[in-house]
């Protein structure tokens, strides 16, 4: 070994031991007799000194050579430092160097590798190996390693077996896009990379290993956002011979857990919420309950007063805001200002003050009394000193609309502490949802997601207001996961199959494979898939999931430091039979 030590554990109790540490020479000062550098490594950062007139001089001499992120053997004897620095954990020692070698020499880095560093998002991927050396990102990997150490405890606990699933698998039309890769021995054929493991931990179901679980790395081929990358991981799971309460209270088990021994942290029995109520008071179906402003409903109250947005609207509603009654004329025409962006949509923003004295003053006073917004006010529970913010056109648009405005209302005043958890079970989703461009109806999470066993019947009749047994998990806004009761029988996914527009040839051809293992004898079944990388950055107190992957891409998918996707030479397209289609291509 290059070490007896690592470069953070050192402490008081080790001094007049004698020590060899290597690692990356972080800072050099040299104030001519006294020189000091500080060594790092994943550990921490350990302070060395030499003394010109006591330090050999062909050690001082090797030490003036040294620059930035050179690595370096050193051996000495921890002495006691004069000047303590409270804020480093070896803060207390420093070692007196009787030994150093340099082990590799480095390049000027192209930025500071410290916790503030000077470079830009694109430099740092470029050189990714480097930023990895910046404990923003370190704490942020080694926090990932412990969520899935502990992740494999708790399932291990429950008797959960791991299982490892192939990479290359059948292209399948639901969904997202897949990756595919060429075929060299099966000309014009083609793997895809797996969406997720679905179907094969449904085929683990119908082998008999009745709790699977694999942390699993997953494709998609779509459009990248801070969340979102073509290659992902998720906490891939599934049960035999359970219901959906089951599945609740398993990995209830497991986000309580997590956030015990990951965060230290003691979550209450997590909240279950349908679908229609999450939308009805969130206008979302990842609402963050981290704090109140739900939806107030002001049809009954607003309308047939001759204001006619109102009255040519399909739905008025508002969120009332606590203590904002006092927001200038300014305030309020930038919350105007961000619910008529693009992204937002909507036509226009009204507000009413209720004022400290009882009184109200709104935009819309021409239109409405002074008892006409009382009755407002009593609707949405709303005290001297708030602001009632209110929306209205089409029920759909205007929810989500709002939740825009809940969100932002949220992040001014506060009140998104990412130090505040609130997960939460979202229940009972529509099973299908329709596609107006294709006129046709798509599995809102899968095509083996279950319907809800009273819902069955409206398959063949009104699809539409079909029921699933499915469930997601969310925190803090962020869908972290979710899953379903999967369909068991033949006949029930053939029926699935042929809502969702598939003849029984296209059906058979897809799935053919798990529709003949569900005559074997398929046990009921269900599971669920966790993002792993939203879950690390919420843990982490992130949006984006980016600096909790060691090697990400960018938001063009690509790998800045391996410069990936790139061409291949005419040899392998020839060999893969792709420069046949290429050349017939030119042709056309």
């Amino acid at each position: 070994m290059l070490r007896t030590h690592t470069c953070g554990e050192l402490r008081l109790t080790d001094v007049n031991k004698d020590v060899v540490l290597s690692g990356w020479v972080q800072t050099i000062r040299d104030k001519g007799k006294l020189i000091w550098v500080t060594l790092r490594d994943r550990y921490g950062i350990t302070q060395l000194f030499l003394e010109e007139g006591r330090t050999p001089q062909e050690i001082i001499d090797t030490v003036r050579k040294l620059g930035r992120e050179y690595v370096v053997k050193v051996s000495g004897k921890v002495i006691e430092r004069e000047s303590k620095n409270p804020k480093m954990p070896t803060g207390d020692i420093e070692i007196d160097v009787n030994a150093i070698e340099i082990l590799n020499e480095s390049k000027i880095p192209p930025f500071t590798i410290e916790d503030e560093t000077d470079g830009g998002e694109e430099l740092r991927m470029k050189y990714r190996y480097l930023d990895l050396r910046r404990n923003p990102l370190k704490n942020n990997l080694l926090l990932r390693h412990k969520l899935s150490m502990e992740t494999r405890k708790y399932l291990d606990s429950q008797n959960f077996v791991e299982v490892e699933t192939p990479y290359l698998i059948k292209s399948t039309p639901e969904g997202a896009r897949d990756f595919v890769v060429p075929s060299r021995i099966h000309p014009g054929e083609f793997y895809a990379l797996p969406q997720s493991p679905q179907t094969f931990k449904q085929l683990l179901m119908v082998a008999g290993y009745d709790r699977y679980y694999q942390i699993v790395k997953c494709f998609r081929d779509e459009d990248l956002r801070a969340d979102r990358q073509p290659e992902f991981t998720q906490i891939d799971c599934e049960m035999s011979f359970v219901e959906q309460e089951d599945i609740l209270n398993t990995f209830e088990g497991l986000v309580k857990y997590l956030f015990k021994e990951v965060k230290g942290i003691e979550i209450e029995d997590l909240q279950r919420m349908p679908y229609d109520e999450a939308m009805k008071y969130y206008g979302s179906d990842k609402p963050d309950l981290r704090f109140g402003m739900k939806f107030t409903e002001l049809n009954d109250v607003a309308q047939n007063k001759g204001f006619k947005i109102f009255d040519d609207a399909e739905l008025v509603v508002g969120i009332n805001a606590e203590g904002c009654a006092n927001y200038t004329r300014k305030q309020l025409d930038k919350l105007t200002e961000f619910v008529r962006r693009p992204q937002v949509g909507a036509k226009g923003l009204v507000y009413v003050k209720y004022n400290e004295d009882g009184t109200f003053k709104s935009s819309v006073d021409k239109f409405f009394t002074q008892e006409d917004l009382k009755q407002w006010a009593d609707k949405f529970g709303a005290k001297p000193g708030d602001l009632m913010l209110v929306l209205s056109g089409e029920a759909e648009k205007v929810r989500k609309q709002l939740n825009e405005l809940r969100l932002e209302m949220g992040e001014r005043l506060g009140l998104r502490n990412p130090d505040v958890f609130k997960p939460l079970w979202v229940t009972d989703f529509p099973l299908l949802e329709w596609d107006e461009e294709n006129e046709r109806y798509h599995a809102m999470h899968h095509p083996f997601t279950s319907p809800k066993p009273e819902d069955i019947a409206l398959l063949e009749t009104d699809p539409g207001k079909v029921r699933a047994n499915a469930y997601d998990l969310v925190i803090n806004g962020v869908e972290i996961g979710g899953g379903s009761i999967r369909i068991h029988n033949r006949d029930l996914q053939k029926l699935m199959f042929k809502v969702l527009g598939f003849s029984d040839e296209d059906a058979q051809k897809q799935f053919g494979f798990l529709m003949n293992a569900f005559e074997y004898g398929a046990p009921p079944h269900g599971g669920i898939a966790l993002g792993f990388d939203r879950l690390a950055a919420l843990f982490g107190g992130q949006d984006s999931i980016r600096d909790f992957i060691a090697f990400p891409k960018n938001n063009a998918g690509r790998d800045m430091m391996i410069d990936s996707p790139s061409t291949i030479s005419e040899e392998q397209l020839e060999e893969l039979h792709l420069k046949i289609v290429e050349d017939k291509q030119e042709e056309k």
